[in-house]
């Protein structure tokens, strides 16, 4: 029998889909901040590469303190629906598709946080 687990194997199953959202959100901003440092353009998006990645920081916080049940889950919720709010916003402004997708993904992340705050 191996002993080498899945990261989702650890999950807290009372979070599953939470942390599950968090960490998607993670990958995606992510994978936008990237491809914005990427652009030829990307002065103009500083903005949008910076709120992605301290969106990503985040929500990966968020999913270790939900993880473990941290007695603060649902202060740190609160603050991680509020951090993803803000990037979507800022995403929206651009026209790039992983600027769109990053946006849909944050504002899915923060409805899900904000279920999970009001149980």
């Amino acid at each position: 029998m191996s002993s080498i687990r899945t990261a989702s194997s650890f999950h807290n199953p009372k979070y599953a889909e939470s942390i599950e959202a968090c960490n998607h959100c993670a990958n995606s901003c992510e994978y936008c901040g990237t491809l914005c440092l990427r652009e030829d353009s990307n002065k103009m998006l500083l903005e949008c590469i910076e709120l992605c990645f301290y969106c990503a920081d985040v929500c990966r916080l968020a999913s270790k303190y939900m993880s473990c049940d941290s007695n603060r889950v649902k202060e740190f919720c609160d603050y991680c629906a509020k951090v993803c709010e803000d990037c979507a916003k800022e995403c929206e402004k651009h026209d790039m598709d992983h600027c769109k997708q990053c946006a849909n993904v944050c504002k899915e992340c923060s409805n899900i946080c904000r279920e999970t705050i009001a149980k």
